[in-house]
């Protein structure tokens, strides 16, 4: 009697032990749960002689034009451009002149980037948009910050098109706004031709009459 009582509990502890090796085994196989990865908004710092001011960037919206901004960005090609183009009721124009003994020369700058404009981003308060031409895919370095709600640039335009915002200025909207105010007036401008590169000058109109200058653009965490 004594032996089966032994037997049995014998077997009882090696079942227990099995079973508890047996879910050793499945917790250590289990695979542990992916963690949520985290998004970090890549943000770029503009320093002015005005002041400076933050944009935050939307690669999710504007891939294309986030990564063509970017690398302008990275390249410097932003550092000693001015706002070429203030309209205090309309928007602060820049990205695209620097100073050359004193006149302002559009900088050469690489091919134009797909429209994003349909990417459901608006041109309102504070939203930072592309610049281009009446090509719709002609966008390259110029940008322009919003001060009014410009539901006008918004896509579709009559042509099918509006301007891609890609951005929004997250700090020193304040500073965009004593831009905006500068008095302004007719100025020679010289642009690039874009298709021969060729040198031309010839007066315009809303531009600073004292240099806005974008002293640095860098990315920032």
């Amino acid at each position: 009697m004594k032996r089966r009582i032994a037997i049995l509990i014998l077997a009882s502890f090696s079942t227990f032990a099995c079973s508890k090796e047996e879910t050793k085994k499945s917790t250590e196989s289990k695979a542990p749960e992916a963690a949520t990865p985290v998004v970090v908004a890549e943000r770029v710092k503009f320093k002015t002689n005005k002041g400076d001011f933050v944009i935050e960037l939307n690669r999710e919206k504007a891939p294309i034009t986030v990564a063509n901004f970017l690398e302008y960005v990275n390249k410097k090609q932003y550092d000693g451009t001015v706002f070429h183009r203030v309209m205090d009721s309309f928007m602060v124009q820049g990205g695209g002149f620097a100073l050359e003994a004193g006149a302002l020369v559009e900088k050469p700058t690489g091919k134009g980037i797909k429209n994003e404009a349909k990417n459901g981003l608006k041109n309102d308060i504070g939203a930072v948009a592309m610049a281009r031409t009446g090509d719709p895919d002609s966008a390259t370095a110029q940008f322009f910050v919003n001060v009014v709600n410009n539901d006008n640039l918004n896509s579709p335009q009559p042509d099918g098109h509006g301007y891609a915002v890609f951005g929004k200025v997250i700090e020193g909207m304040d500073v965009i706004n004593k831009i905006k105010v500068t008095p302004t007036g007719m100025k020679p401008l010289t642009m690039l031709h874009p298709v021969t590169g060729e040198k031309i000058t010839q007066p315009s109109s809303d531009v600073p009459t004292e240099n806005i200058i974008i002293e640095s653009a860098t990315l920032v965490k």
